[in-house]
C-alpha cells in the first residue's frame, strides 16, 4: 500500500508542533508568520470556491435560484469543462487519490460487508470519477446461517471518498424508455462519504439497484420447492390423480370411465386456492427480503454521507486550503532552522522521518508543492538546488505588504 499524502492533523495543531522545533524567542512571531499566511491561502482558496460555484450552477439539482439568462449547450459545455477541471484540482490540492477503473471492477465482483449485491447502470454516465483520501486496513466480524457462524475478515477502507458523476442527456433516457429516478438528465452531482469499504463502493452510485445474492435465491427457492410439494401432496394430491385419471381416459390411455363429481370440484378449487395463497406468500417473502436488503444499504449510506453537490465544495475547499496551509507552514519551519540551507530531498526526508519518529506518522509529504508555494509568495529563497528561508520579521513583511495590496483600488 503507498503512503498517503494526506497530513493527519489539524493545522493548528501542526504549528504548535512546528513551535517545539523552534527557540522559544520566536514563538510569537511563528504563530503571526502563520495567522498571515493562512490567511492569503484562505483569500486564494475563496477565489477558487467563487470559480466552482459560477461553473456548477447550470448543472445544480438542489438550486434555488433563479437564472439572468439561459445558456446556450456550447456554454453548458465550457462550464462542465470548467468545473471537471477546477474540482480536480481541488482534489488534488486536498490530497485526494483517483480510484482507478480496476478498483470499481472489484468492487463490483468482491463479496459486500453489507450483505447485499448491487448492479449499477454505467451506460447511463457520461462520465464518472471516484476520488479517495486515507486508505487503511480494517477487520470486522461478521455473522452467517442466522449467527451460527462467526468470522473475522480483513478489509481495505477509505476515510474519504468523493464522488463526480456527470448523467447523460434526456434523449438517452428516453431512447431507452427509462424514467429517471433521483435525478435530472444531463446534469452533474457530487458527493462525499466517509469510511466506505472498498468492496462497497458500488453503493455510492445514485442509479445502483439491490439484487439478491445467490445464496439468499437458494435460500428463498429451496424453502418455496419443499413448501410448494407439501402443499401439492397435502391439498391437491388426490384431485391430481383423479384430473390425470380422466385426461388418460379421453386420450385413450384407459378405459375405465372416471367420474368428477361436484365435491371433486369444490376440493379441487379449494386446494387451488391454498397454493395461490402460498405462492403469493412466497412472493411477499421474495420482496419483504428485498426490502430488508435495500434499508441495509439505506441506513449504512445515510451515515456515511457527510455532503452533497454544492455543499461538497466547501469542504473539499476547507481540506484543501487546510492541506496547503499545513504543507507549506513545515517547510517554511524545517528551512527556518537549517541556516545553511536543504535541498528538496533533503527537506522531504526529514519532515517525513520527523513525523514517523515523534508521532509514529508515515506518510509521503508533498514537497514540491510546498516549496513551489513558499517560492511564489517570496518567503524562501533558492540558490542551485538549496532552499533557505528568509528571517521571520522579512518573512512577515512581505506577507502583510501582499495582504495589503490584494484590493489596490
Amino acid at each position: 500500500m503507498s503512503l498517503e499524502r494526506f497530513i493527519p492533523f489539524r493545522k493548528s495543531d501542526v504549528i504548535a508542533m512546528c513551535k517545539h522545533q523552534l527557540p522559544a524567542d520566536i514563538h510569537v512571531s511563528f504563530s503571526e508568520f502563520s495567522q498571515l499566511l493562512a490567511s492569503l491561502i484562505h483569500y486564494e482558496y475563496h477565489q477558487r470556491l467563487e470559480v466552482l460555484k459560477d461553473n456548477y450552477a447550470p448543472f445544480d439539482p438542489n438550486a434555488d435560484t433563479l437564472s439572468l439568462t439561459l445558456l446556450s449547450n456550447a456554454e453548458k459545455e465550457q462550464c462542465q469543462q470548467v468545473f471537471a477541471r477546477e474540482f480536480a484540482n481541488v482534489l488534488n490540492a486536498a490530497n485526494f487519490e483517483t480510484i482507478t477503473e480496476q478498483d470499481l471492477q472489484d468492487a463490483l465482483h468482491e463479496e459486500s460487508l453489507f450483505k447485499v449485491r448491487l448492479e449499477v447502470e454505467f451506460d447511463d454516465f457520461a462520465e464518472v470519477v471516484f476520488y479517495r483520501r486515507g486508505e487503511s486496513q480494517k477487520s470486522e466480524t461478521v455473522s452467517s446461517f442466522w449467527g451460527l457462524k462467526k468470522q473475522t475478515i480483513s478489509f481495505t477502507n477509505y476515510d474519504r471518498v468523493a464522488v463526480f458523476i456527470r448523467f447523460k442527456d434526456a434523449a438517452h433516457f428516453a431512447k431507452k424508455g427509462k424514467t429517471p429516478f433521483g435525478f435530472e438528465p444531463g446534469s452533474t452531482i457530487v458527493k462525499l462519504f466517509q469510511n466506505v469499504p472498498k468492496a462497497d463502493l458500488e453503493m455510492l452510485f445514485p442509479n445502483s439497484e439491490v439484487r439478491m445474492r445467490k445464496i439468499d435465491k437458494v435460500i428463498i427457492g429451496a424453502s418455496a420447492a419443499v413448501g410448494g410439494v407439501v402443499v401439492l401432496v397435502t391439498k391437491l394430491g388426490a384431485s391430481i390423480i383423479l384430473l390425470a385419471a380422466l385426461l388418460a381416459y379421453w386420450l385413450g390411455l384407459r378405459s375405465d370411465d372416471v367420474t368428477f363429481t361436484q365435491q371433486h370440484f369444490i376440493s379441487f378449487a379449494l386446494g387451488l386456492g391454498v397454493f395461490g395463497s402460498f405462492i403469493f406468500k412466497e412472493w411477499n417473502k421474495f420482496k419483504n427480503r428485498k426490502i430488508k436488503f435495500m434499508k441495509a444499504l439505506s441506513d449504512n449510506l445515510y451515515f456515511k454521507n457527510l455532503d452533497n453537490n454544492a455543499g461538497v465544495f466547501h469542504t473539499l475547499i476547507d481540506a484543501a486550503e487546510e492541506e496547503d496551509c499545513k504543507e507549506a507552514i513545515l517547510a517554511y519551519a524545517f528551512l527556518l532552522k537549517e541556516k545553511n540551507g536543504l535541498n528538496a530531498e533533503q527537506l522531504d526526508n526529514k519532515i517525513e522521518m520527523w513525523f514517523k519518529t515523534d508521532y509514529g506518522c508515515q506518510l509521503d509529504f508533498e514537497v514540491s508543492d510546498a516549496l513551489d508555494k513558499l517560492i511564489r509568495l517570496n518567503l524562501v529563497c533558492k540558490t542551485n538546488s538549496i532552499y533557505t528561508a528568509k528571517p521571520l520579521n522579512d518573512a512577515k513583511t512581505e506577507l502583510d505588504a501582499r495582504w495589503d495590496n490584494l484590493f489596490n483600488y
